[in-house]
């Protein structure tokens, strides 16, 4: 029995210490290095190998060494492989230092004091209390919930959007497509954390970009193909949305000629918001495995019916 790592080479060093700190009974391999593939039984990878079947025919678990799992193609898994997202506790960490970072960038004008910074100009502007600013965030997932409960905490006013119903304390819930025009007509902020499935893809799009309050500003750190980028570029020429952090982009690296580079109302930041942290990351798939082989649930196991 071996696990076999499939994603950045130098986290991959790190992986490899931990397990030999912590499972050294489990023989170890970074890609391209699989040792006796017979042998394989868990894969963590960003991107699995192709023909993963014939490649690796006794895999029993395959890991996703981040919190999304849209990058893979599940027609070329096998129904029966569990997959696995990864739900370790750095990813929310990071993933609330990056939103609350952007949405106090926005509400204390961050870039309009730069602007005039490098205007040489000094003016105040009027300080607002956060009650003033209403944030919402699209998808109540882990990462969803951990951003709410920080901001609530902070003073903001919030609410949260997703496809079935949820309550969570200090932040007003709305859920499915009665729900969402309520949701965006009072989201100053709105922050995309939903998972891209067929259904989310190119969600934030000129339909709901109008439904938010003029002068909103738009946050995504959920994935490039959530947003519609011509409908962005056409609502802040419009001034109907003052303006948009992305963290995530549909072609990644952005090219060079990419328009959002050079808007002045656009942040955009190298898909850094959240990272996986080795030492947790290992934690949690090590006791995946030791749940997987006393035949309990996996933490984080994707339903492959709701694509999360």
């Amino acid at each position: 029995m071996s696990f076999l790592y499939k994603a950045d080479p130098v986290r991959g060093a790190e992986w490899a210490q931990l397990f030999a700190a912590k499972a050294p009974d489990i023989p170890f391999y970074c890609w391209p290095d699989t040792g006796d593939r017979n042998a394989v039984r868990y894969l963590a990878a960003w991107l699995p190998p192709a023909d993963i079947t014939s490649e690796f025919p006794h895999l029993e678990i395959v890991f996703s060494v981040g919190a999304g799992i849209d990058q893979f193609d599940f027609s070329s898994l096998p129904t029966h492989l569990p997959v696995v997202r990864m739900v370790e506790p750095g990813i929310a960490a990071g993933m609330v230092e990056y939103v609350t970072h952007a949405v106090l960038g926005i509400h204390r004008q961050s870039r309009l004091y730069a602007r005039q910074q490098q205007a040489h100009v000094w003016q105040a502007h009027r300080v607002r209390p956060a009650s003033d600013t209403r944030v919402g965030v699209l998808g109540l997932g882990m990462l969803g919930r951990a951003v709410l409960q920080q901001l609530a905490g902070m003073g903001f006013s919030c609410a949260g959007w997703s496809r079935s119903a949820h309550s969570l304390e200090g932040v007003t819930c709305y859920s499915g497509d009665d729900g969402l025009s309520a949701f965006l007509a009072r989201s100053d902020i709105l922050i995309c954390l939903l998972p891209l499935t067929a259904e989310t893809r190119g969600i934030l799009n000129q339909a709901v970009f109008a439904q938010l309050p003029a002068g909103a500003s738009v946050i995504n750190v959920g994935r490039g193909g959530h947003l519609v980028e011509a409908d962005l570029l056409a609502a802040l020429e419009s001034g109907h949305l003052a303006g948009a952090v992305l963290d995530v982009c549909e072609h990644e690296p952005l090219s060079a000629q990419h328009p959002f580079w050079s808007h002045p109302e656009i942040v955009i930041t190298p898909h850094i918001a959240s990272m996986t942290q080795p030492a947790g990351a290992v934690d949690l798939v090590l006791e995946n495995i030791r749940r997987h082989q006393a035949g309990l649930p996996l933490l984080g196991l994707v339903d492959r019916t709701r694509g999360y």
